[in-house]
């Protein structure tokens, strides 16, 4: 090994990436995002060319499987758990079987990006085992084919619940677009914050 003295004149030592460094980096990249009205998740995928096309969030919750389907397959329980605040109404009968259907009443004020006034969507299940699993795609003015759904596995204690959004199937166009994730991963734990809440109020989570 090289004394100090004889190290090569060539090579130039590199400052130590220090944590004032880091943040510095850090809020570039925040402006640099938000410059071009994207989120973080959003910029990630289109500039750096990540393969991504699903989002899973999990929660263990103090409830039975069953307890936690009836939510999942009601319309109305859709609008009770919304953490976006885009849900206002949902009209329809409980889901019972695939290709089943109900109309959810949107308003995306409350995420202030595009100015959509009301509108409704059909949400169609395009999954569905009872108390096990249960998934549907949204048609409307636009069918672009993303999927939102929950599995439920038993645990001690209570249901292991994994929300996911697949957007895999979306054509590549719209996901070069940055529109999606449409809904961020925060907003997936949320709502699994609020069905806990929903469903077992002041209940400990069980072990997962």
């Amino acid at each position: 090994m090289a004394e100090p003295d004889e190290l090569d004149e060539d090579v130039v030592p590199v400052a130590p990436v220090t944590p004032s460094v880091r943040f510095h980096e850090a809020l570039d990249l925040i402006v640099m995002v938000k410059s071009e009205g994207m989120r973080l998740d959003q910029y990630v995928h289109l500039h750096l060319g990540a393969d991504w096309s699903r989002s899973e969030v999990q929660r263990a919750i103090a409830a039975e499987p069953a307890a936690i389907f009836q939510i999942l397959s009601d319309p109305r329980g859709h609008v009770a758990i919304d953490s976006a605040g885009m849900l206002m109404d949902a009209t329809g009968d409980r889901v019972r079987a695939v290709d089943d259907t109900f109309v959810v009443h949107m308003d995306r004020e409350a995420l202030n990006d595009y100015p959509l006034a009301l509108y409704d969507v059909t949400v169609r299940i395009v999954k569905f085992e009872r108390d096990c699993e249960i998934a549907w795609t949204i048609e409307g003015q636009l069918n672009l084919g993303h999927v939102y759904g929950y599995r439920l596995e038993p645990i001690e204690g209570g249901t292991l619940v994994t929300s996911y959004y697949d957007w895999s199937d979306v054509e590549q166009s719209w996901k070069n677009s940055a529109v999606f994730p449409v809904i961020p991963e925060r907003a997936l734990a949320a709502t699994l914050g609020i069905l806990a809440r929903t469903v077992a109020p002041g209940q400990p989570r069980p072990m997962a």
